[in-house]
């Protein structure tokens, strides 16, 4: 089965790009698809990855790094447990991540749209409840997407900027209309949480992190101790069961994370049998360190599950709001003397392929060589500010995979000394009024991987004169300084889908240069990236949203704010024999919705 998965993979992802068509009229459907119509027809019986067969029960047990203080995953203040923005709350629309980007009715019973998708309109189911029996309604909707537009994460204010009104518009509907052209508005709105409006009366909303949230999903919280650990229990009278978007999902009786120290600890304790599940996202470790006794004895199962997403991006950001990072020309120096091809040999036994572009691994990717017809087109207005490579082709410097790296540490030299550094009778790297080139590294406690690549690369740096700093921090403070820009670089990763949208202003907008808790920890500040992504939101054609995206690619990848680690295209994951997911792989793979959705606990006999 896995293998016939592999063979038709290629064919499913053709399928659904492609289909652009828009409805002709707006009138009320269970569904509703970024482009085209959505894959399920209408009276599906389960969605094609779960197993409407799984049996019920049992329990599954994850291990988090870290700690936790907060249980309101939809604010910017704290950290926020596991689990609860998942399975406690639920949102009009869920998501199929068998498909790029299509949407089917929980909440909400059908949903409607014009052509253009001016405005989008949701009727909600009559069944709908909350845990404790009271109905969802339309006031919870309307005050849960104000609330969180206003004195949410910022992830939800972008969005409702492009919000003109919403209003009731029946006993159990309501309508949104928008301020701006922008297709992927009238889906966005289908995935907010609805959260219970009487349980927030007199709460300060954005300060309220020890407030148990009352939802509408498959669990509720039944054990918390902050800092340690979270248990979720499955509702025997959740209000969704039966339909039949839900069937085989929500398989297993209770969930719980635990938090350890840090990412070894994690593994010792999996280990050691106090978790059932293990992500792995070292190729060498996993090559090397899975042949414990329970693995041996078939008490662990070790699954590899392919995908088709693409790469996102992971490695050392650079922020450029310090002037030391400024210079397009020092971060492309910077990215020269990180010696990849030695570091994924030390560390990873060469076996995983580096992140080229941002889209790395899809269709979406920039191609090689000079920009091309609709990219070239769209990426023209701009070209006088774009740095070299964005036009004219841009590659990662590749190493002989020796230690010293001498030729780009050369290049690298040149670059900085164009840039007005060079190095001193004392071997320190300065600028032309003396200042060290200097700048700290802030890493997140207990990341061993991460560690020894910033072990690598310093030393590296050392030989052409730079001394950077490098802190380690717990959790809660890696967060606060990442959220807050207070670092030189940082280990960065963001996952990217087949569907890119809206985030991608959040990403790599202009707002995060000095708006709080962006994903721009780079600073980028590129009118050309947020006019792509404005082109991707208004697309009509596959060709203009392909040709959108790979720009934006070039743009983010010539930008050269990030130094590139490796991805990897399967994911790895060691697991508790009676843990089960189904033969039928969805598209984007082992993804949010995947584990532990479809998964289901059945004790081998």
């Amino acid at each position: 089965m896995r293998s016939e998965f592999l063979r038709g993979l290629g064919a499913v992802v053709l399928a659904f790009l492609p289909v652009f068509a828009g409805p002709a009229a707006a009138e009320p459907a269970p569904a509703i698809a970024m482009y085209g119509a959505p894959a399920l027809p209408a009276g599906f019986t389960h969605l094609p990855y779960a197993n409407p067969d799984a049996p019920k029960g049992g329990r599954i047990r994850f291990g988090e790094s870290g700690s936790f203080d907060s249980l309101n995953p939809w604010i910017l203040k704290g950290r926020p447990a596991q689990g609860i923005a998942t399975f406690v709350t639920e949102s009009l629309m869920d998501r199929s991540i068998d498909e790029p980007f299509t949407l089917y009715g929980l909440l909400a019973e059908s949903v409607e749209t014009d052509a253009a998708r001016s405005w989008v309109a949701f009727t909600l189911r009559p069944e709908a409840r909350f845990s404790d029996g009271r109905p969802v309604t339309v006031e919870d909707v309307i005050w849960s997407y104000q609330t969180l537009g206003r004195e949410g994460h910022p992830r939800y204010q972008n969005a409702w900027r492009k919000v003109k009104s919403i209003e009731q518009t029946g006993p159990r509907s309501l309508r949104i209309t928008f301020t701006e052209p922008d297709r992927e508005l009238a889906l966005l709105m289908g995935m907010r949480p609805v959260l219970e409006k009487a349980q927030w009366e007199g709460k300060a909303f954005a300060e309220a992190t020890q407030v148990a949230p009352v939802g509408s999903g498959p669990y509720i919280i039944d054990r918390v101790e902050t800092g340690r650990f979270i248990t979720l229990r499955r509702n025997p009278d959740w209000w969704g069961k039966d339909l039949a978007l839900n069937r085989g999902r929500f398989n297993v009786d209770e969930m719980r994370w635990d938090y350890f120290g840090d990412g070894g600890v994690v593994f010792e304790a999996f280990k050691g049998g106090e978790t059932d599940t293990f992500r792995e996202t070292n190729a060498a470790k996993w090559a090397r360190d899975y042949d414990f006794p329970a693995v041996r004895d078939g008490r662990v199962v070790l699954s590899e599950i392919p995908h088709r997403r693409p790469s996102g991006i992971s490695g050392l950001v650079m922020n450029t709001r310090l002037p030391v990072f400024a210079d397009w020309r020092v971060r492309e120096a910077m990215i020269d003397v990180f010696n990849f091809e030695f570091i994924n040999a030390t560390l990873n036994g060469g076996r995983e392929p580096r992140i080229t572009s941002y889209f790395a691994n899809s269709d979406l990717a920039m191609r090689p060589g000079p920009a091309e017809g609709k990219v070239a087109a769209l990426l023209a207005p701009f070209a006088a500010s774009l740095p070299p490579g964005t036009l004219e082709g841009y590659a990662l410097p590749v190493s002989d995979g020796r230690e010293l790296n001498r030729k780009n540490s050369r290049k690298a030299m040149k670059l900085l000394e164009e840039a007005g550094w060079s190095v001193g009778a004392d071997g320190v790297l300065r600028d032309a009024a003396g200042t060290p080139f200097r700048f700290e590294i802030v890493l997140k406690q207990g990341a061993a991987e991460t560690q020894s690549i910033v072990d690598i690369y310093v030393e590296a740096l050392r030989r052409i004169g730079i001394f950077p700093k490098v802190t380690t921090v717990d959790d809660a403070q890696y967060q606060a300084r990442t959220n807050s820009y207070d670092f030189g670089m940082a280990w960065y990763s963001r996952a990217l889908s087949l569907s890119p949208g809206n985030e991608q202003m959040l990403y790599w907008g202009a707002r995060g240069v000095s708006e709080p808790g962006s994903r721009n920890w780079m600073g980028m500040n590129a009118p050309a990236a947020e006019a792509m992504v404005r082109a991707m939101l208004e697309a009509r054609t596959p060709e203009d949203f392909t040709a959108a995206v790979r720009a934006l690619d070039r743009v983010l990848t010539a930008g050269r704010y990030v130094i590139p680690g490796w991805y990897a295209p399967i994911s790895r994951i060691a697991h508790d024999r009676n843990l089960h997911f189904p033969e039928r792989l969805p598209l984007y793979g082992d993804w949010p919705g995947f584990q532990p959705e479809v998964w289901w606990y059945e004790a081998e006999q």
